[in-house]
């Protein structure tokens, strides 16, 4: 299942490839997206509770990069992963097509969220009290955090005690770089030197990082981890941070700028596939069942959910 999922191109999606290297780049706004996205149905069950404005552009635009498994965008826009799989059950209930564009960092998707550039991003990122103070948030997964290193160095790294000290690659402001100062803390509790991190913008970084030997780890998600290994058995290896490295499960979820109001009716989308049964296909198709959630939660860190 997996294999054909990763063989097929993402059906109801159109990849934009506008590629940014910051947040500053004047790639307009969600307003002057293209509407040739077509795909609208507007008997779906959400289609009405859709702010005007989506509805009259006819797509909501989301912003994206490439994160396996989570998202894979080839050459040619073809975009494969979870996010695609999840999208196109979202149509099915809000009745607009997603329009991804890429670009690269969290800071420039944040930012361009605030903007108006981009109606949603998917992440994987996770939701914050400070976060949801400019964004809406809906949870639909968790996550830990483990450490990719290169098969060959097996005998140095595999050690949980290796990462104390090493340079480990990550993706400024994720999940990997939060997670890693609790394993700093683990590490000063031993007496051994806190890693280095060092911030990129997106995982295909961290990898050549790793690979070119400008660290010694690449610091992901679980789920992350184990599609890279699985591709490539011997190359690469990972170790997981465990509950004793401070290794909490973290929340991740879909973001909307609060202004949007995108919200009610993106989290009335998921709680319908999660009722349908296609959130759980998803997550299995994926072999994902450890980082579900039984119900999805909107705003749950400012809500006082967990």
């Amino acid at each position: 299942m997996r294999e054909r999922r990763l063989r097929r191109a993402a059906l109801t999606v159109t990849a934009v490839l506008a590629i940014t290297a910051c947040a500053g780049d004047d790639g307009g706004s969600a307003e002057d997206a293209p509407e040739e996205a077509g795909g609208v149905n507007t008997d779906a069950p959400l289609y009405d509770q859709l702010p005007e404005d989506i509805q009259d552009l006819g797509h909501i635009v989301i912003a994206a990069d490439t994160h396996p498994p989570y998202r894979t965008i080839a050459d040619d826009g073809d975009i494969t992963g979870i996010d695609p799989d999840l999208q196109e059950a979202l149509v099915e209930q809000l009745g607009v097509p997603f329009d991804v564009q890429t670009t690269s960092g969290l800071d420039a998707m944040l930012s361009g969220m605030l903007s108006g550039r981009y109606h949603a991003f998917n992440g994987p990122v996770r939701t914050t009290p400070e976060r949801e103070e400019d964004f809406d948030a809906v949870v639909w997964m968790t996550t830990r955090t483990s450490y990719l290193y290169l098969a060959e160095q097996s005998n140095e790294l595999e050690d949980p005690e290796a990462l104390c000290g090493a340079r480990v690659a990550g993706v400024s402001g994720s999940v990997t770089e939060s997670q890693l100062e609790l394993y700093t803390e683990w590490c000063a509790e031993l007496d051994l030197e806190a890693p280095e991190f060092i911030g990129l913008e997106d995982t295909n970084s961290t990898i050549l990082a790793l690979n070119s030997d400008r660290a010694d780890y690449a610091g992901t998600t679980q789920a992350a981890a184990l599609d890279i290994q699985g591709q490539d058995p011997d190359v690469y290896d990972y170790i997981a941070q465990s509950d004793e490295q401070g290794a909490g499960v973290d929340l991740l979820a879909m973001f909307m700028p609060k202004d949007n109001d995108l919200a009610e009716p993106m989290f009335a989308a998921f709680e319908a596939i999660f009722e349908n049964g296609k959130y759980a296909r998803i997550m299995q198709d994926w072999n994902l069942q450890d980082a579900a959630v039984d119900e999805p939660s909107l705003n749950p860190m400012s809500n006082g959910d967990v």
